[in-house]
């Protein structure tokens, strides 16, 4: 497996992923939230072309995405929100989506990011280093428990980074 960029030729095939790593089992048709959302972050000015990455098989299929959005932190682009991150069923539990959380983990360091934030589940997330949020100050923008609202500090980081988190905007249009 490869971890690389996002390429305009994977756009269709990270769409896929998405569409089958979120699929409701009530609800199998429906496209869900996450596929969409990745197409609106790509047209949208918190895009970073350089935390958009895939998880590439043997064979060159696409089997897992993770992207990061520029955010910011009490109004400072000093942030990225990560998420979504989605792989095949076939290749979930491979370890497909921990190598495309350290890959964009090392990807947002190398451009001097100083945080990673997410919404996530607390007993996945600590293992990439992430805390809740509001022990670094840093509150969520919506009624999120802080359990589930979670950063990561990378070198950059400054401890006066403070303040409410603000994804990209089309994390406000969900």
């Amino acid at each position: 497996m490869l971890i690389r960029r996002e390429t305009p030729a994977d756009v269709d095939a990270v769409r896929a992923v998405h569409v089958a790593a979120f699929a409701k089992a009530d609800a199998p048709d429906a496209v869900p939230v996450e596929a969409g959302l990745v197409d609106a972050l790509r047209a949208d000015e918190g895009w970073l072309p350089a935390l958009s990455l895939v998880a590439v098989a043997a064979d060159g299929t696409v089997v897992g995405h993770v992207v990061a959005t520029r955010g910011t932190v009490g109004g400072a682009p000093v942030a990225v929100g990560l998420g979504p991150l989605g792989v095949l069923p076939a290749w979930q539990g491979r370890g497909v989506g921990s190598a495309l959380m350290h890959a964009v983990l090392g990807a947002a360091d190398a451009l001097a990011v100083p945080l990673v934030v997410l919404l996530g589940h607390p007993g996945y997330y600590p293992r990439f280093g992430f805390v809740p949020a509001v022990d670094l100050g840093v509150t969520p923008p919506g009624p999120w428990g802080p359990a589930y609202f979670m950063a990561r500090t990378l070198s950059a980081w400054e401890p006066d980074i403070r303040g409410e988190f603000a994804y990209a905007r089309p994390f406000s249009d969900l």
